[in-house]
């Protein structure tokens, strides 16, 4: 009888011990799971305050004078100076992210950056595949020819004589398939990833004139001396406007909201002045 009461006593020790072993391990469990849910919490919550405190700017860093590489091979612009200057005054940092000027929808879709904006016209198509802000920058599309040559294009039928470059599309190439005369002269485009391509063709020979925003062409031709010309003939008033994704119209407003700020108070002046020697910046809303 004594010999069975042990055994029961050590049997009751045993599972005892198996019960306190198991409670201790469903504490340590439960503990490690509230510890790696804060932490996936925390490191959620520290991602999306990243990803707000900071506006990612999709731009062709080959479009001077609104974004490209100085010769140190540094981002400076106008846009990238008023970028920086609206991320101030949200109070967000800013990131600048050279995309294929071609995919810039598709990078809106995906998420990888949250705004186009380097000297981008307003189309009808990107009107219907985006947010876009007001007006802010005041801007034409010209044709150039060398500075040394006889061409001054005075009218649009005169193109269908002479060979026409331009950027894959830009708003100059919008324009000129826009033109009453483009049947005329269509098989003369030569289309170019950068503009600047397009201008080493130009001095090169391969192009007679190509059709460009004023405001590159202008900054181009200061920098090389003046060895081109701006034509007569012109293919009409353009304006930039920045692309959000279709959605996230809360951050357009955010950043058309800035860039009247910083018209009020001078700064977007100021920033025209040093990269155009003019203030032409506007806040005018897409008719």
């Amino acid at each position: 009888m004594k010999k069975l009461l042990q055994n029961q006593k050590k049997k009751n020790k045993f599972v005892l011990c198996v019960l306190l072993l198991a409670l201790l391990a469903s504490l340590a469990l439960m503990t490690g799971c509230g510890n790696n849910d804060a932490q996936n919490g925390d490191a959620d919550a520290d991602g999306q305050d990243a990803a707000k405190e900071t506006l990612v700017v999709g731009l062709d860093d080959t479009f001077a004078p609104m974004g490209f590489r100085d010769e140190q091979g540094n981002l400076v612009g106008f846009d990238i100076d008023l970028a920086t200057a609206v991320a101030d005054e949200l109070g967000m940092q800013v990131e600048f992210k050279p995309i294929d000027w071609n995919a810039k929808e598709m990078e809106l879709k995906a998420g990888t950056i949250d705004c186009v904006w380097n000297g981008m016209s307003i189309t009808p198509e990107r009107q219907e595949n985006m947010a876009l802000t007001n007006k802010y920058l005041n801007n034409k599309i010209v044709l150039m020819a060398l500075a040394d040559s006889d061409i001054d294009v005075t009218s649009a039928k005169e193109l269908a004589d002479l060979k026409i470059g331009t950027q894959v599309d830009s708003s100059a190439l919008q324009m000129l398939m826009a033109n009453e005369a483009y049947e005329s002269f269509k098989d003369n485009i030569s289309e170019y990833e950068t503009y600047d391509t397009a201008i080493m063709d130009l001095k090169a020979g391969r192009v007679d004139v190509i059709a460009v925003d004023q405001v590159l062409g202008e900054y181009t031709n200061n920098n090389l001396g003046g060895e081109m010309k701006e034509c007569t003939y012109s293919l009409g008033d353009d304006y930039y406007v920045i692309g959000f994704e279709k959605s996230n119209t809360d951050l357009r407003d955010k950043v058309n909201d800035a860039i009247k700020a910083l018209i009020d108070n001078g700064k977007a002046a100021e920033i025209s002045s040093k990269w155009f020697g003019k203030d032409i910046v506007v806040f005018e809303p897409i008719a």
